[in-house]
């Protein structure tokens, strides 16, 4: 049997099968970052993008998407999502955004995939918004910092 647990034991892709395990509330913290040219990130820093409030618009991107994760990411489960928030910080030593998402529910699997898409398609939409003055810009460092309920319990990067 295969340690992936989105293949049977034919080797098919299919769906987790998540009845028999319990509802528990679940938090899943990721995060990433977008680096950029420094007139860029003094762009969003001021707020006078052409398109208006880039981490504005960023920061509802990130929460639309979480909740659309299992749209997106074929096997995912749609969950009931009782908590998203989406944060950023300008990073001036590194000419970058941080971004990181914090996403919650009480359910029976974890919600990792909802934080990872919350992260990336904020950053996606920072250099969406940006793109006309630096199409250099690149995302990089997404990843989960910690995650907590379930089985497993609680895991953080170290």
């Amino acid at each position: 049997m295969s340690p992936l647990t989105h293949f049977d034991a034919q080797g098919q892709a299919h769906m987790v099968d998540v009845a028999a395990k319990p509802a528990t509330h679940r938090v899943a913290i990721a995060e990433g970052r977008i680096e950029m040219l420094p007139a860029t990130l003094a762009l969003i820093a001021s707020g006078n993008s052409k398109k208006g409030d880039v981490l504005g618009v960023a920061r509802i991107a990130g929460i639309m998407a979480a909740k659309k994760t299992s749209e997106l990411i074929p096997l995912c489960h749609p969950l009931a999502l009782t908590r998203v928030a989406v944060e950023f910080e300008l990073l001036q030593a590194g000419n970058a955004v941080a971004c990181r998402a914090t996403v919650e529910t009480v359910g029976p699997t974890g919600v990792e995939m909802e934080a990872l898409t919350a992260v990336q398609v904020a950053l996606l939409t920072i250099y969406d918004m940006c793109k006309a003055v630096d199409r250099g810009m690149t995302i990089n460092g997404v990843r989960v910092l910690e995650k907590h309920g379930g089985k497993s319990g609680s895991w953080q990067v170290g």
